[in-house]
């Protein structure tokens, strides 16, 4: 079943944009795979949820880009109920997606929910983390950085929509604090160490 759903997504995503799309996708299925085996959970609610999650992303300065989740969730039902998932089911699956977003600030109520977060978050740290950063500036047109200010050491204010360096202040570096579950954490805190030398060796550069 879980087949069937993938080849439907890799489908559905074809043209999205790289930090989105469906290598995005696999990229928190492997982690949430790997998250689920170690903390224990219900591999047929979590990882459906996982292929589904992203399947509406409104660009980041859309006045629409809050409902990416629920509207992913809208579409994950009907996917669900053609593949013949029974309700209960599908309520829960789609209860994940509803409750990923970071925009909306929730702790999801169930593991598998808590789970996709840690799985989507992750995948916004480390080297992919920072080449989705960049990817989703160019594609915004934002600027790498402030030139008279690049690390915010003044009382500037932080713009991550102006800046793409900003990013890694306003919401990167603050993901490792914000998992669930011990697995993620470990994971979380590896790819920030490695975060911080690229800003490191930025500083140097610039």
């Amino acid at each position: 079943m879980h087949e069937m759903i993938k080849r439907k997504v890799k489908t559905m995503l074809e043209g999205r944009d790289p930090a989105h799309d469906f290598h995005h996708i696999m990229r928190v299925y492997k982690n949430a795979k790997l998250i689920g085996r170690r903390e224990g959970t219900n591999m047929e609610i979590l990882l459906p949820a996982v292929l589904l999650h992203d399947l509406v992303v409104y660009p980041k300065r859309s006045a629409t880009s809050s409902k990416s989740s629920d509207e992913s969730a809208d579409l994950a039902e009907n996917i669900l109920q053609i593949h013949g998932y029974p309700q209960d089911q599908i309520n829960q699956i789609s209860y994940c997606i509803r409750a990923h977003s970071y925009s909306k600030g929730l702790v999801p109520a169930s593991l598998e929910g808590r789970i996709l977060q840690d799985a989507d978050r992750l995948d916004a740290l480390g080297a992919i983390g920072i080449a989705r950063t960049f990817s989703v500036g160019g594609s915004e047109n934002r600027t790498f950085y402030n030139a008279n200010d690049p690390f915010c050491r003044s009382d500037r204010g932080l713009d991550d929509m102006q800046w793409t360096l900003d990013h890694f202040q306003t919401k990167l570096l603050k993901l490792k604090d914000l998992m669930h579950t011990r697995t993620a954490k470990k994971i979380a805190q590896e790819r920030t160490k490695f975060m911080m030398l690229f800003i490191r060796q930025l500083q140097k550069e610039i």
